[in-house]
């Protein structure tokens, strides 16, 4: 199609920044969200435990809508779906500051999760699309600008916070100016369709058996992150007794190296595939766990703690495009994989403690650790194959599936 000015060398690059401004704005509204739950907890009079339970909902509402999103993908087109579902999730930032109750506010961080999870869906197909037609990869940095605009969004949040600014007014400007800006990128983003004489995909679709191998690839990943993200502060205040400030630096430590891996991964991915990009990946983060179970020293735990982040930040952005790949309908395959990463998200916290209120904290990055070592065995299942028949990456000779 290099004869189509619409899929021209400039054109792809253009769709390229498109979807990654799209990927930042995504990630802003959670970073936004996030420096704001200690205002919102206090707005809605919540307890530790209660709190909680209602940051339990998000994930919930994505994993119960996120199979949605193939439905919706094909039934207005992969840039008009994207638009919507995007400025519905982020419209739906001024909602959790809203609620003046733990009812309430579990109600709508339900929407906030089924909304950001469908957006999340619609993002990573229209990803993959564009990195099949560019023909390198483009995921992993796609992943890191999420990080990027998380990082922005908190940083915002920060500067709300420390002025005393009410949740409420920064969630609505930083809602008004995240939907301009994602409505502009999106302007960009390349528009597919879908073969209007296609079988639709059902209103409501459990992930597909090729989904579900690779699922529990994200599944390790993911349940690695969360535990890390929000047990390594605590591992390194009860089990090596640091100050609060130094544990808080192990949390920044494996977010950096997440989101500077994120952005450098395409290379190392082009160069050396995909399988043995995760297998490496997985053969740190297992050194990393390692390091953190035998190491009683607070440097070894911030290297070890580095090294998770480092090993596991390309494994869900090449499960996403696995999957794409991986039959002919790449949103639902898509929608499979998230909902089981997102279920892992889910479960992750909630079982790090519980195996520590059993055992030890120790005893729970040793479970993370064999899930990082899981990822060697079990990279075979992200090998590229060539886009299904009847996908639109395969069908690259017809221009007509795709609108300028």
């Amino acid at each position: 199609m290099t004869g189509d000015p619409a899929l021209s060398p400039a054109r792809l690059r253009q769709a390229r920044f498109a979807i990654a401004g799209v990927f930042c704005a995504h990630g802003a509204v959670t970073g936004s969200f996030a420096t704001r739950i200690p205002w919102i907890q206090d707005h809605a009079q919540l307890s530790a435990g209660t709190l909680g339970l209602a940051l339990a909902f998000p994930a919930l509402g994505a994993a119960i809508a996120m199979p949605l999103a193939g439905r919706i993908n094909h039934r207005l087109g992969a840039r008009t779906a994207l638009r919507v579902l995007l400025s519905l999730w982020t419209l739906s930032l001024v909602l959790p500051s809203l609620a003046p109750n733990l009812v309430t506010l579990c109600f709508v961080l339900f929407v906030y999760g089924a909304t950001a999870g469908m957006a999340d869906v619609a993002m990573n197909a229209l990803g993959v699309e564009t990195e099949n037609r560019l023909k390198r990869s483009i995921m992993s940095s796609l992943h890191g600008m999420w990080s990027v605009g998380a990082l922005i969004g908190s940083a915002a949040g920060t500067v709300a916070a420390h002025a005393g600014a009410d949740a409420r007014l920064h969630h609505l400007i930083a809602a008004i100016a995240l939907t301009a800006a994602g409505l502009l990128a999106v302007r960009g983003v390349l528009d597919l369709r879908t073969d209007a004489e296609g079988e639709a995909p059902p209103h409501f679709a459990l992930p597909p058996k090729s989904a579900l191998f690779i699922g529990a690839i994200g599944f390790c990943a993911v349940f690695a992150e969360g535990a890390s993200m929000d047990w390594s502060a605590v591992y390194l205040r009860d089990v090596l007794h640091t100050d609060a400030g130094l544990a808080a630096a192990s949390t920044t430590a494996f977010a950096l190296t997440m989101a500077l891996a994120r952005l450098a991964g395409d290379k190392v991915v082009d160069r050396f595939g995909a399988v043995r990009t995760v297998r490496a990946g997985g053969a740190l983060a297992t050194a990393g766990g390692l390091l953190v179970i035998t190491v009683r020293h607070p440097a070894g735990a911030l290297a070890g703690f580095g090294l998770i982040g480092l090993g596991i930040a390309v494994v869900v952005p090449l499960a996403f495009a696995a999957a794409a790949r991986s039959g002919p309908a790449p949103a639902q395959a898509i929608a499979g994989v998230a909902t089981i990463t997102y279920t892992s998200g889910l479960i992750a916290p909630s079982a790090i403690g519980a195996v520590a209120d059993a055992t030890s904290l120790v005893v729970s990055f040793g479970l993370v650790t064999l899930l990082s070592f899981a990822l060697i065995a079990g990279a075979t299942v992200l090998r590229q194959r060539p886009p299904a028949a009847g996908s639109a990456a395969a069908n690259r000779d017809e221009p007509a599936a795709i609108r300028p």
